[in-house]
């Protein structure tokens, strides 16, 4: 098993609690989760900033693009860039999942969020700021 995720969407992984774009993409959302928060499970992701394999069921990928309104390309490539900068990760390289989770844990706080994800309309919900604390409080040795 092997998944292609955006930058941003190795944050999102820990904050996701079920709501989504639409029922086909919660149900894709939960099966990537589920298995990015395994701690039995080790295997590869590729560190991607164009569609992956959690925007196959959105209802807002278009051919190449994520097409969910004027300027959202641009707007989820910037979150994409600003994650794969603050993890010092390299765009299309591959590395492992406990790898990635791990220096998640380490290099990103949940204030962070309103820098890296600036302007995503689920911020406001809050849920991503208590995976993130519940993510460093898991990985982070006090």
């Amino acid at each position: 098993m092997s998944l292609k995720l955006r930058g941003h969407h190795l944050l999102c992984v820990h904050g996701f609690r079920g709501m989504g774009y639409s029922p086909e993409f919660v149900k894709k959302m939960s099966e990537i989760v589920g298995q990015v928060r395994d701690d039995q499970i080790d295997f590869p992701i590729q560190v991607a900033a164009e569609l992956d394999d959690t925007c196959c069921t959105c209802p807002h990928k278009g051919k190449n693009t994520c097409e969910a309104g004027v300027g959202s390309n641009e707007h989820v490539l910037t979150m994409d860039h600003n994650v794969i900068r603050q993890l010092d990760l390299i765009e299309g390289a591959i590395y492992n999942k406990s790898y990635l989770v791990q220096i998640t844990a380490e290099k990103v706080e949940p204030d962070d969020l309103d820098y890296l994800c600036k302007g995503c309309s689920w911020l406001s919900y809050g849920v991503c700021k208590e995976g993130i604390a519940d993510l460093r409080e898991k990985y982070v040795k006090k």
